[in-house]
């Protein structure tokens, strides 16, 4: 039974189930699209928005956006999409709500005293006195904040929309026009942030959906390669061994842990820093989150050499695999939307043919009547429990600390593990300027690591512990000591 934490991600499981439900029946076709809202929202009376009108207008580029294809224009005949092949994360025009909403505002906590330091401050004149009390002009307003720092009262307040707020590098803009939110697919790095952020759904991901049911019924030679982060996300008593047979039920030839692939990782990522040191290097960060490369890609583009030149879990894995099979057809499974944008890089896209979020292989289970929690569990037993524990901020460094514990070298290790925006942001500033605290960043743009992710089905806090759970289930307790290493062997893990 699928539970779902929020109204918006049952909608969106809606809209993903039923066009892989239109895929495996043969009837993807303009016309069956545009029934789609009325299946999704039935009857007259609106739920959620002004009228049923608007709601059914907001699923049907929802789905657009499922099969592939770009919201807010003409949909191809065809529904190939030709356009904007790197861009991941879009604005649906329907559903942005507009946020209209003042970024500085004075509440009732202003004294209206005489020192009026806000006044004196505002390097646009755009505060005066009303009614005894401070009083911003909008329309002449820099939002520069400077009013909130030096208010005795702390009378200023800041609301900032959400989407806004939480993008990383700015990319997340407001359309002078309507005021509709845009995205500036120049600075995206497809992080997702927004995605979760908006609470009005507004903002959704281009999906392989179809692409992968399509493999499914040519019975292609179809593998898994799922995030550790899928511990609890088909619910609380689903466990990765059920997921297992979940799949090959589904007609996916095998499931294969990502962390087995993190394994590898460790060993290479790890020779790699001491080289990099011994060479003279100050620093050197991680390269296994998408978000975060691409960060630095955007916003430090004089720090990218310092980029470990190691692929990450996904492509070590999916390389493995297809070295064993050429006729592999290679998908990941995880949270992340940035991975979807990871596959399309030169050199990387003949290791992952395509990447499903936790969101769409759910709607694909439901689609072909496939309930995890019906199947009795397989062992799964791929990777050590350090190879887990990448799906959560700190992992990496303790995966990495516990090869470099037996090893021979002069080196020091001196990580700084930070997650989230703003922490990235602070790190890789002292990095620039040479005053990090340490000699390797592990970097996640998520808040809390992967399992933080923007297409998760459950909340951080209730799949942690059984993440923690999952690493511990492993036999392997050292990445060392796993055997399966040696599938990697002639395997190419650089970048």
């Amino acid at each position: 039974m699928i539970t779902f934490d929020s109204q918006l991600k049952k909608l969106k499981y809606l809209v993903l189930r039923e066009v892989a439900k239109m895929t495996l029946e043969n009837r993807l076709n303009k016309e069956e699209m545009e029934k789609v809202p009325f299946e999704i929202i039935k009857g007259d009376k609106a739920e959620y928005r002004c009228c049923v009108y608007k709601e059914r207008a907001i699923v049907y580029e929802r789905a657009k956006l499922a099969i592939g294809c770009l919201p807010n224009g003409q949909m191809a005949d065809e529904f190939v999409n030709v356009e904007d092949d790197d861009q991941i994360v879009y604005v649906i025009d329907a559903a942005c709500d507009k946020c209209p909403i003042n970024r500085f505002v004075v509440t009732e906590a202003c004294r209206g005293c005489i020192q009026h330091k806000c006044m004196e401050v505002c390097p646009a004149g755009a505060i005066t006195r009303a009614a005894g009390k401070a009083y911003i002009n909008h329309e002449t307003c820099k939002e520069c904040g400077l009013c909130k720092e030096v208010c005795p009262y702390n009378a200023v307040a800041e609301v900032m929309r959400p989407c806004k707020r939480v993008c990383p590098t700015g990319a997340l803009q407001m359309n002078p026009e309507d005021n509709k939110a845009k995205i500036n697919k120049e600075e995206c790095i497809n992080c997702g942030a927004c995605m979760s952020a908006c609470p009005f759904g507004a903002i959704s991901d281009k999906s392989f959906i179809v692409d992968v049911t399509r493999a499914i019924m040519e019975k292609k030679k179809i593998y898994a390669v799922v995030a550790p982060a899928i511990t609890g996300q088909f619910g609380p008593k689903t466990t990765v061994g059920q997921m297992k047979v979940a799949f090959k039920k589904a007609g996916f030839v095998d499931m294969i842990e990502a962390a087995c692939g993190a394994d590898a990782v460790v060993v290479h990522e790890g020779n790699e820093f001491v080289e990099r040191m011994e060479n003279g290097d100050k620093y050197m960060t991680n390269s296994c989150c998408p978000g975060f490369l691409n960060y630095i890609e955007k916003k430090f583009p004089d720090q990218i050499d310092r980029i470990s030149g190691t692929v990450s879990p996904m492509v070590a894995t999916g390389r493995m695999i297809k070295k064993a099979d050429k006729d592999a057809v290679v998908v990941f499974v995880g949270p992340c939307t940035a991975k979807k944008n990871e596959i399309k890089r030169e050199g990387i896209k003949d290791a992952v043919d395509y990447v499903m979020t936790f969101e769409e292989i759910t709607a694909l289970m439901g689609a072909l009547e496939i309930d995890p929690q019906e199947y009795e569990a397989v062992e799964v037993d791929d990777a050590s429990s350090f190879g887990r524990g990448f799906a959560q901020g700190g992992g990496l460094i303790a995966a990495i600390q516990n090869y470099m514990k037996d090893k021979e070298t002069n080196v020091d290790f001196k990580p700084v593990r930070v997650s989230g925006p703003d922490e990235i942001k602070r790190a890789m500033i002292m990095a620039k300027v040479g005053r990090l605290s340490g000699n390797f960043i592990e970097g996640m743009m998520c808040e809390g690591g992967c399992i933080g992710g923007p297409a998760t089905m459950v909340p951080i806090m209730k799949s942690r512990t059984q993440l923690t759970r999952f690493a511990k289930e492993s036999t392997k307790k050292d990445v060392i000591a796993n055997g399966n290493l040696k599938k990697f062997e002639g395997a190419n893990l650089e970048r």
